[in-house]
């Protein structure tokens, strides 16, 4: 979840900023890691000028990768109930 908000903020940065002069955009490099899960980090595009499609894709990325791990802890949270409940 922590991915998707970086990804989120750094398009809602890039596009809060496509006019301003010699803007260079952030771009989110998404890293796997061994235990599980990813990491993100931002960097700086090599490139000047706005990518507004690219940016728009990737706050939808980001919402629905956001969405889908949220679901994930709702089932998550709902097991466990289920299982301390017929535990009891």
């Amino acid at each position: 979840m922590a991915a998707a908000q970086t990804m989120l903020n750094s398009s809602a940065h890039n596009i809060a900023n496509v006019n301003t002069a010699g803007f260079r955009r952030q771009e989110v490099i998404q890293t796997e890691q061994p235990s599980s899960g990813v990491s993100a980090s931002i960097k700086k595009s090599r490139t000047d000028g706005a990518a507004l499609e690219s940016d728009i894709v990737a706050q939808l990325q980001a919402k629905n990768s956001f969405l889908a791990n949220l679901a994930v802890f709702k089932t998550s949270n709902k097991l466990a109930g289920s299982l301390l409940d017929t535990s009891a």
